[in-house]
């Protein structure tokens, strides 16, 4: 699940409130003026033993090297390089970053730490790796005294709750982020088309089909829905959306397909893949393929979804709102004969806050450097003049700051974007000026929806299951994969036969190791 991702975050300030009230169970400053317990999260001894820069010994210049995701910007040297002039005064620091490409990045991340390369710092997620990198032991564990004296401002603004999210086995392995976002998914279509044949407005699974089946009957050299398949095994586009959203269901883990219901106390897990919403699923999907929607070559589809929409050759695709609203601010900007707009399918369910390990940053377990590559995380986070430069660009070439919160794109924006910068995004994250009005009254409706279930920070840890979990990504990959994009005729045999072969790879011992941690995560809450 991947993308996400991105500058989706610089917009969703709005929830700042979920942080002032996460905050309340202590934490840093938070757990001082609240009266937590240190244990509530780092708590009050962490922020008072915080340490200026001028008691740390940064004598001996260091370089820092840094791993990212994502295509590397074109305007990486110049941007870095004032950087780099920025870390030498303030901690006597450079800091060279090592991109991974989206089109390998999931094979390439895992290798860099099995060959233990020369690196200090890394981007991951909940959905990148962190998890499984903190378990083998490709993270270095923060402990309180590391972070309150190396990342004191962090250490300060971020709540408890952000911190206990961060833990994997009791212990930190990750500097997460600091802005909280909505990670609910939404579709982007062409409205222009839709208008043209005076169709119903989208906002169901229902209108949206009619939509997709309307483009792809009579607009001629054009997919009506822009499928792609992940690197590796991933779920299909609209899972989020049709499986998940709509039926108010929670995957506890993108590596597995076990889903609990956001409104059951008792966090009972299921394997989604054999229940009816699936099956039902299946049939829409189907229907869909059969009346030329997408491609029935996909699968080989290698290029960038969005470009190819903004070329007139997709009519709609699904993503995150941050993300789709920036694609309409881009529309509006280089394809003002076209008409786009934002759709929630699931307006009505219930909608679900991300967790502060969406995105963060991480140290190598084997850095040479690692109080140094903390002061880093620190500055990227909380430093003003560092934070936009890395997170904007260059004032005048890559962007226009508006006041202190917002920024209009520069002339050459587009050279400076495209990667996991959000692995710190922080309070100082600006707006863009040209986001869509309409895609933040979707975000205020949504705040009405947002619901807090008891397994929100739980973190399931596979490593009693380390060879299954492989096993069920290689049936998904060569089963799961075809069967969603409606590529096997006789779906009830498919869906028979992916359910047969997940069984095999052993499904119900994950599922049994999964419930026994979930049964133990919400027995500790009472």
């Amino acid at each position: 699940m991947k993308q996400t991702k991105k500058t989706v975050t610089l917009l969703l300030t709005v929830f700042l409130v979920l942080a002032t009230l996460l905050s309340a169970c202590g934490g840093g400053k938070n757990a001082a003026e609240n009266g937590g317990s240190a244990n509530a999260g780092q708590g009050n001894s962490g922020a008072n033993s915080t340490e200026s820069t001028d008691t740390i010994d940064i004598s001996k210049e260091v370089k820092l090297k840094m791993l990212l995701v994502g295509g590397k910007p074109v305007d990486y040297e110049e941007v870095f390089g004032e950087l780099n002039k920025l870390l030498k005064e303030k901690i006597n620091a450079t800091v060279e970053a090592e991109f991974l490409d989206w089109s390998d990045w999931t094979q390439k991340y895992p290798l860099k730490f099995a060959a233990n390369e020369d690196f200090d710092i890394a981007y991951t997620a909940n959905w990148a790796f962190y998890n499984d990198q903190a378990i083998r032991g490709g993270f270095l564990e923060l402990t309180e005294e590391m972070l309150a004296k190396y990342t004191p401002k962090t250490w300060e603004a971020l709540p408890a709750a952000a911190w206990d999210q961060a833990k994997v086995s009791g212990k930190v392995y990750m500097v997460p982020q600091n802005s909280n976002e909505v990670v609910d998914k939404v579709v982007l279509i062409r409205e222009d088309l839709r208008k043209k044949y005076n169709l119903e407005p989208v906002n169901s699974p229902e209108t949206y089909a009619a939509y997709l089946k309307t483009i792809a009957a009579n607009e001629k050299g054009m997919n009506a829905f822009g499928a792609k398949p992940g690197d590796g095994w991933k779920w299909h586009e609209l899972d989020e959306v049709l499986l998940e959203q709509q039926n108010n269901w929670k995957v506890v883990d993108p590596n597995v397909p076990f889903a609990f219901k956001m409104d059951d106390p008792s966090g009972k897990v299921f394997n989604v893949y054999d229940t009816p919403e699936f099956t039902e699923l299946l049939k829409y999907y189907k229907d869909l393929v059969d009346n030329g929607v997408w491609s029935k070559n996909v699968i080989s589809y290698k290029n960038d979804v969005w470009q190819d929409m903004k070329a007139g050759k997709f009519a709609s695709r699904a993503q995150n709102l941050g993300t789709l609203a920036f694609n309409v601010a881009e529309q509006r900007r280089d394809k003002p004969e076209y008409e786009m707009a934002v759709v929630d399918l699931t307006p009505d369910k219930m909608k679900s806050a991300a967790v502060s390990t969406q995105n963060g940053m991480a140290i190598h377990a084997t850095s040479k450097n690692p109080e140094r590559a903390l002061m880093l995380i620190d500055l990227l986070q909380n430093d003003k003049e560092i934070h936009d430069l890395t997170m904007y660009g260059i004032v005048g070439k890559h962007y226009e700051p508006v006041g202190d919160d917002q920024f209009t794109p520069g002339p050459s924006s587009t050279n400076y974007t495209g990667f996991s910068n959000w692995g710190w995004n922080s309070l100082l994250n600006r707006t863009d000026t040209t986001y869509p009005k309409e895609a933040d009254e979707m975000l205020n409706q949504w705040q009405e929806h947002v619901y807090h279930y008891p397994l929100e920070t739980f973190v399931f840890d596979d490593s009693k299951v380390k060879n299954e979990v492989s096993n069920l990504g290689n049936v998904m990959l060569r089963y799961a994969i075809p069967l969603e994009y409606g590529l096997i005729q006789d779906i009830e045999k498919g869906q028979a036969d992916l359910i047969k072969q997940l069984q095999a790879a052993g499904i119900d011992k994950v599922g049994a190791e999964m419930q026994s941690q979930v049964d133990a995560f919400l027995a500790a809450q009472k």
